[in-house]
């Protein structure tokens, strides 16, 4: 390393998987995002989860413009930032002080000799052609302190879709609707003054199937809007890929909570696409999003140190402003996908700021459920994931829910994931359109936006934001607005009474949590 310059922490990355086959361009245009450390003389967001154990209505809520002084960078930081960049011929763009981002850009051989790496081509197996990186980034000692992380130079595939589609026919399946029935969602509620929002890293969505997938359930539709993030746009394709996890967001949220705003959130599936995505919709004041609803992810041990902080950090500040963000808990069981034979959690559902989603396979008609199991289609299908984080430690609020040790040889205590559950198994699927095709599908991606609409009419129910869920529905046990799900396992872990590393608290009733609430 030279002579005074150091390691950026938690910036390591491994070797990539996929095989070099060539040179980056040293001369292409590119930029990269640098979020910074909050402002050391700021107040900080350490008071939030005191505040979330208290009733909606007594909740102290931080506008856009107090969470940027409570939370937001030091210009000190960022003139040191742009000073760097100057040094190596780089100008300095999008400054937030508010998100503590700014970006970036320059020749990317220049952005990485200032930030100490080298950067090369990589092939996936379907021809993707990626650049990546290897290693730590450097930068002048004087600069370190300044940054909490910089995203953008390695642009390997970050997130999976969690989503199934159903192979053969079904056992049952549902309209969004049916399933918001079973779950006693509150009915009557008008939520045309909310708004949720949907993180995409691919894919897109056809205002043709929105205006039939809702003529069809008689349904008030929702109004859609996107946002571009980082160059990523809605862009429908395919609908066996990412435009199905983009059409079951859509469609499964807009049609348990009639009448919502959806903005769509698209980004590429980069680390940087997906922290910037989730940062703006977080920051968003022009929108609002009341809940935001991420149906991608994938194990902690792909994520980098800071990639996951900054994540955390976003997710906190999203607590602090009232929001409540729901993400998928995987569909893979307790290895996540991971072929080394031990268990893995999803990020960032294990996200000690995330509203974890498992799945369940849930069988009922009308209003009735009739049984209701851990989803499990293993060794041929998918399962919910779940188990317990060995990035994050035990929350407070998880300190009596009995969260075991985690399932591998020597593991320790951890954030237990998920939070909740609800239906996600493809043969109990939900009924969707895409690209003009009807079909059902399922996945932890379908519970994911399934609370994110609960969460808008319980907001609108209470004319307040709920925010940051789980210090009340901890404190209040399994029993107070959950269905127990007491049978099933994702493979390492099993059901039971209470908590559980399969389902969580359990799936929602929409009436006894609103009452909670």
């Amino acid at each position: 390393m030279p002579a005074g310059r150091t390691e950026l922490p938690g910036s390591e990355r491994l070797a990539p998987e996929h095989p070099r086959v060539g040179d980056v361009d040293a001369t292409e245009e590119s930029f990269v995002t640098v979020y910074l450390r909050q402002s050391p003389g700021s107040e900080g967001l350490s008071w939030v989860d005191g505040e979330a154990g208290r009733p909606a209505a007594q909740r102290r809520r931080l506008s856009r413009d107090e969470l940027a002084r409570a939370a937001g960078a030091d210009p000190a930081d960022v003139e040191a930032v742009t000073r760097l960049a100057a040094d190596n011929g780089l100008r300095v763009d999008n400054v937030d002080v508010a998100r503590r981002r700014l970006e970036v850009h320059g020749p990317l051989g220049a952005l990485a000799a200032a930030f100490g790496t080298q950067l090369g081509l990589h092939r996936a197996p379907d021809g993707t052609v990626y650049r990546a990186r290897q290693g730590s980034l450097t930068v002048p000692a004087d600069v370190a302190p300044a940054i909490a992380g910089v995203f953008g130079l390695d642009l390997r595939p970050q997130g999976r879709p969690r989503f199934r589609l159903l192979a053969g026919a079904a056992a049952t399946s549902y309209t969004p609707p049916q399933v918001a029935a079973l779950y006693r969602f509150p009915t009557g509620v008008d939520v045309s003054g909310q708004t949720i929002g949907l993180i995409e890293l691919g894919g897109g969505y056809r205002q043709s199937d929105i205006d039939s997938y809702f003529s069809a359930l008689g349904v008030t539709p929702p109004v859609v809007t996107s946002v571009s993030v980082d160059g990523g746009t809605n862009s429908p394709s395919n609908p066996s890929g990412p435009d199905g996890e983009v059409a079951l967001d859509i469609e499964v949220a807009g049609a348990v909570a009639p009448g919502v705003k959806i903005v769509v959130y698209f980004a590429p599936n980069t680390d940087q696409g997906f922290l910037d995505a989730v940062s703006a919709a977080v920051h968003d004041a022009t929108n609002r999003p009341s809940a935001v609803s991420i149906s991608w992810g994938g194990p902690e041990s792909t994520w980098t140190s800071q990639a996951m902080d900054q994540m955390e950090s976003t997710l906190t500040a999203a607590a602090a402003a009232g929001v409540t963000v729901c993400v998928a808990a995987g569909d893979s069981g307790s290895s996540d996908g991971v072929g080394d034979g031990h268990a893995h959690v999803d990020f960032p559902a294990s996200a000690p700021h995330a509203l974890g989603c498992g799945g369940t396979t849930l069988e009922g008609s009308g209003t009735a459920i009739s049984s209701e199991v851990v989803w499990n289609d293993q060794p041929s299908g998918g399962a919910t994931g779940g188990g317990v984080s060995a990035v994050f430690a035990l929350p407070s609020y998880q300190a009596t829910a009995h969260v075991p040790p985690s399932a591998n040889p020597g593991g320790g205590a951890g954030r237990g994931v998920p939070d909740v559950a609800g239906n996600a198994d493809p043969q109990t699927g939900y009924q969707v359109l895409v690209d003009g095709q009807s079909m059902v599908v399922g996945g932890t991606s379908a519970v994911a936006p399934l609370w994110a609409g609960l969460t808008a009419l319980i907001n609108a129910s209470l004319g307040t934001q709920v925010g940051f869920l789980q210090p009340r529905i901890y404190g209040a046990g399994t029993g107070a607005a959950f269905h127990d799900i007491t049978s099933g396992t994702n493979g390492a872990y099993s059901a039971g009474p209470g908590w559980d590393a399969c389902t969580g608290l359990g799936s929602p009733d929409g009436a006894a949590l609103l009452r909670l609430l």
